[in-house]
């Protein structure tokens, strides 16, 4: 079974990360990465409420990442690949960070 995160930023910008099989990191540490990212990267909340959901974690660190991020930091990339579906519990997962949603 394959495990990977698909990025996809618009205007034809898709990137493919492949994740070992075997999870290299737990739900808690896969969250707490994101939750340090986010605050590295002055991520706001997308709701009013001022709740995060992980979904909204994983688009807003996208984006304030951007693809150029993506595309240079391979070793970022991978770690953000892993947070993601170790985070999620899921194998695989699209993130359409343009369009604001998460297929997984």
């Amino acid at each position: 079974m394959r495990h990977e995160v698909t990025l996809q930023f618009g205007a034809g910008q898709r990137l493919v990360l492949a994740v070992p099989a075997e999870p290299t990191t737990t739900p808690e540490a896969a969250r707490r990465w994101l939750d340090e990212a986010f605050v590295a990267l002055d991520c706001e909340p997308l709701r009013a409420s001022g709740k995060v959901l992980t979904v909204d974690k994983l688009l807003a660190v996208a984006a304030a990442a951007g693809w150029q991020r993506f595309h240079d930091e391979p070793a970022w990339a991978q770690a953000y690949a892993g947070a993601a579906l170790a985070a999620l519990g899921r194998h695989t997962a699209v993130i359409d960070v343009d369009g604001g949603s998460l297929l997984a």
